[in-house]
């Protein structure tokens, strides 16, 4: 099975929604997230990598309407998203698994959160070109991509990271993010519009905001097999 790394890199899951909120600026990424998926009534949108599912819950009382799919590898996180959901009385589709497991042109839109930047780095170029794939595959034609994660980290936002994130989750497992690599990936992965339209620094280091979209029409599509 492909390995993955927890919610919190070395942390405890458990503590994984505290660590976010105060270290991150949670609420603003996350209706950054919300305001460019711009969720519809009677769409289908996967949550790759839910965690705790905060974001999944979060568009699902902005839209009850929406069909939520979370998806994670950690049966731990599920089981945190899966009591919040009860409380909350939100109805979402929670899988164990990972983004190949979901059948090809299944979602209007995918989304994600601090979850690319963990892949480890011994099958990290593979993993995310794998991973980047399944997105594009689960979409339907036209449909959207919404990433929120850690992007290229710059002066003071470098040695943030490095002292924060990287310490949980390992220097080189996090260091292609940092150095940039996101955009090309998801563009070599045969998405469109690829654009970076939010950025926020943070105690832990800068989160950007990746959008992009899956053609309409597909014709003669080639997708990239290298880092780019």
């Amino acid at each position: 099975m492909q390995s993955y790394t927890p919610p919190l890199g070395t942390g405890s899951t458990k503590d994984y929604d505290r660590a976010i909120r105060l270290w991150t600026r949670e609420k603003r990424w996350r209706a950054a997230m919300l305001a460019a998926l711009a969720p519809k009534a009677g769409e289908t949108v996967v949550d790759v990598g839910c965690g705790t599912g905060s974001f999944a819950l979060m568009l699902k009382q902005a839209e009850p309407r929406t069909q939520v799919i979370g998806l994670d590898p950690d049966a731990e996180a599920l089981d945190i998203a899966r009591h919040k959901a009860a409380v909350r009385r939100a109805d979402i589709d929670w899988r164990q698994g990972f983004a190949r497991d979901v059948a090809p042109g299944t979602a209007d839109a995918v989304v994600s959160s601090l979850v690319l930047h963990q892949m480890p780095v011994r099958e990290k170029a593979a993993t995310l070109r794998a991973i980047l794939r399944a997105m594009f595959a689960m979409l339907r034609p036209g449909g959207r991509l919404v990433i929120a994660d850690y992007g290229r980290q710059q002066g003071f936002m470098r040695l943030a990271f490095r002292l924060t994130v990287q310490r949980l989750d390992g220097i080189d497992d996090t260091r292609p993010n940092a150095d940039g690599v996101l955009p090309g990936l998801i563009a070599a992965a045969g998405f469109r519009h690829v654009a970076e339209t939010f950025r926020l620094l943070t105690i832990t280091g800068a989160i950007d905001l990746f959008t992009a979209h899956r053609p309409a029409q597909d014709h003669g599509l080639t997708v990239a097999n290298d880092l780019g």
